[in-house]
């Protein structure tokens, strides 16, 4: 018998390209066809079947607050009706980008943009527009949106469907990209001593993200500092995924680093589509109308995603960050234990609310430890425990991530769950 998420997913395949509008949500590296959502809130959501769903990707990450918060709804419902978009200033955009600024000190000035990838490549043309080199240094499996020059090496999606190179993408343009693989300060010390006068910025998920969950080495991002400072490059911390999340203030405050530029994504709008990027005044000014690199976009500050967002980030101002973590990290470790008593090998790595189970015996330090993981095993766990009500990232490059709005008997489901999966 069809269900109705097979019947849209039919449809789909008809009207968008794989039957999806963003790759890794076609579920081919898990073996199965996706789930159509209707509804979602707090911690969970609910198919076009009615079936619930324990959800522990959270729209990749913002959902901090869980689903449909109260608090949020009510302000993006009190802006929706007083216009969806006006293609002018309005006085919200101005008040969270001082609330930003309050918690993030570091981002001086701030431009609101539409997407975390707008975000990024934002930062970087300013970077090249500010310091006039033209060459960027990124890590092997970092992602940062789909710009042209991140796609080389980008993990997430990429390794997931596992597409060879950079498609798409020309020569050019790749090679102003320079690699080095993640937590390694001797490659990227090699890389500035052999381009440094042309490399414009580093750029850098603070915590790795999208090779599943990959902490810094100790001193590895106070080195990215020290190495930017002496070349004059500038550094860039993608906080799409950690901002607000490892720490009220970010990777900045949980590591004591202070990069030149940082991105943020759709967090800042409640799970909006919305970004921004900020940092330095002195390089901020050099973004037009102040400065000649030109970035515009006519939903940048649209009323609605940022009326969410101040709801959004004064909300999160008053919660318990460490209570989560403590939350987090029993339940992740009691996860990994269950399946290592189901005879396979896991590392566990979990920061703040976020995890990832490898399905492998490896420290995962970087991209090429990450890819010792069996991603078949991955999947069969995946579609076993979609099969018990819980939603994970179809993906073994992702994390998984809790939420302020998951409570312990949440955490209790999915730990049965896990329990009653056969490997």
């Amino acid at each position: 018998m069809s269900s109705q998420s097979q019947s849209y997913f039919e449809r789909a395949q008809n009207i968008l390209p794989g039957g999806v509008n963003s790759p890794v949500r076609a579920c081919k590296s898990v073996g199965c066809d996706p789930l159509f959502i209707h509804r979602a809130a707090g911690s969970r959501m609910w198919t076009v079947d009615g079936d619930e769903l324990l959800d522990f990707v959270m729209s990749w990450g913002p959902m901090l607050l869980g689903h449909a918060n109260p608090a949020v709804e009510e302000a993006a419902i009190w802006a929706l009706k007083n216009g969806a978009s006006f293609g002018a200033p309005c006085p919200a955009e101005v008040e969270l980008g001082e609330l930003i600024r309050e918690i993030m000190p570091n981002m001086e000035m701030v431009r609101m943009v539409s997407s975390g990838t707008e975000a990024t490549m934002s930062a970087v043309r300013l970077a090249r527009g500010f310091t006039g080199r033209a060459k960027v240094l990124k890590f092997d499996g970092c992602y940062h949106g789909h710009s042209d020059g991140f796609l080389v090496s980008a993990g997430s999606g990429v390794a997931t469907l596992c597409i060879p190179g950079t498609p798409g993408v020309p020569d050019a343009i790749a090679n102003l990209t320079l690699l080095a693989p993640y937590n390694d300060l001797g490659a990227v010390a090699a890389q500035f001593e052999a381009h440094g006068d042309d490399i414009a910025c580093v750029i850098v998920e603070p915590v790795a993200g999208n090779v599943g969950l990959i902490a810094p080495a100790p001193g590895f991002l106070q080195g990215l500092r020290d190495l930017c400072t002496k070349y004059g490059a500038l550094l860039i911390f993608d906080e799409v995924i950690t901002g607000f999340r490892v720490a009220l203030g970010g990777a900045s405050q949980r590591f004591g680093v202070t990069p030149d530029l940082v991105t943020l994504g759709k967090i800042i709008g409640g799970g909006f589509p919305v970004g921004c990027y900020g940092g330095k005044k002195e390089i901020m000014a050099h973004i037009a109308p102040s400065g000649p690199v030109y970035q515009a976009g006519t939903l940048s500050g649209n009323p609605v995603a940022m009326a969410a967002g101040i709801a959004t980030l004064k909300q999160l101002a008053k919660q318990d960050y460490a209570a989560l973590e403590k939350r987090t990290a029993a339940f992740a470790g009691e996860m990994a234990d269950i399946l290592r008593a189901k005879g396979r090998k896991v590392t566990l790595n979990q920061m703040a609310s976020m995890f990832t189970l490898f399905f492998t015996e490896t420290p995962v330090t970087d991209y090429a430890t990450a890819k010792t993981a069996d991603g078949a095993v991955y999947g069969e766990f995946y579609r076993q425990m979609r099969g018990f009500g819980v939603n994970l990232a179809p993906s073994g490059f992702e994390c998984a991530f809790t939420s302020f709005a998951h409570t312990d008997d949440d955490l209790k489901k999915a730990l049965e769950a896990a329990r009653k999966v056969q490997l």
